[in-house]
């Protein structure tokens, strides 16, 4: 018996070394929720990121020791502790967090839900035609928050409707509807939920950057900065030009408005002057 505890002793305190030189090595640390994960997916995750990413999993236990043990040499990575949700990993890596958050989004793929597994985002059912036959399956719609209808001898949903919010736990009745309707709501894949680095803690929310929405922004706010520099005449290379063009509008506007005659000017303030006499000859109906 003393011989078997020992074992599993020196089992833990191996573990235990395995990650502290994991966490020495690699500066950037992340925590991952494998819940839901089937075996073959991951498999093929671990080969498709074994030449960036090291995968690691233990007893949450185990892990939280190591990471206690880490912070002496990496200030502020026992705050990964409270990102350890659900069938919680380490992953190690050499990569930024945010390529890293890439890479494991790009790893993800589609599923149905199963009964019992909690619904990742809001699940909403658009309104639309079926390929349902009239029958029972209005009721079953009805039963999860669907209002259902018939049209063309079909069965079609009237309105959009939010079938789960999420974090709620999906029920066999709706994991059988959505399964029917060809909704896939889950993703499989290491769901990473917190990233270290430099003292920094990088959440899952940080990390999941909309890469055209940023890309729009950074057009959109340089679109601005230009417009302003116009506006306040503030000359830059990128200004010059349009601060010449924009000041001659503006020289050009005012002499046709005064009717001064220089050359450049004279076909305006005669078109000008034509425009008012056919307003005025209209006005007075001659």
């Amino acid at each position: 018996m003393s011989e078997k505890l020992s074992s599993n002793q020196k089992e833990k305190h191996d573990t235990v070394a395995e990650f502290s030189k994991l966490l020495d090595e690699y500066p950037i640390v992340g925590v991952v929720n494998m819940n839901n994960l089937p075996t073959k997916q991951l498999q093929n995750m671990r080969a498709q990121l074994r030449k960036t990413v090291v995968l690691r999993m233990t007893k949450r236990r185990l892990m939280k020791k190591a990471i206690e043990h880490a912070k002496t040499k990496k200030p502020g990575i026992e705050n990964l502790i409270s990102h350890m949700e659900g069938m919680p990993a380490m992953i190690f890596t050499k990569d930024n967090p945010f390529a890293l958050s890439k890479k494991l989004a790009k790893n993800k793929s589609r599923a149905p839900a199963k009964a019992g597994q909690i619904a990742p985002n809001d699940i909403e059912i658009k309104a639309g035609p079926t390929s349902f036959a009239p029958g029972p399956i209005i009721g079953e719609l009805g039963s999860v928050g669907l209002k259902a209808g018939i049209e063309n001898a079909k069965v079609v949903i009237k309105a959009d409707a939010v079938v789960a919010r999420k974090g709620d736990v999906i029920s066999d009745k709706l994991a059988g509807i959505l399964m029917r309707l060809g909704v896939e709501p889950m993703e499989i894949g290491l769901d990473l939920t917190a990233v270290y680095e430099n003292g920094s803690i990088f959440t899952k929310q940080v990390l999941a950057i909309d890469e055209d929405e940023y890309k729009n922004n950074i057009g959109k706010a340089g679109r601005w900065a230009l417009n302003l520099a116009v506006e306040m005449a503030y000359p830059t290379k990128d200004t010059t030009a349009l601060l010449v063009q924009k000041a001659f509008r503006d020289a050009k506007g005012l002499g046709v408005t005064r009717g001064i005659m220089a050359k450049e000017l004279v076909s305006d303030i005669l078109a000008k002057a034509e425009r008012e006499m056919l307003s005025i000859k209209q006005a007075v109906g001659c």
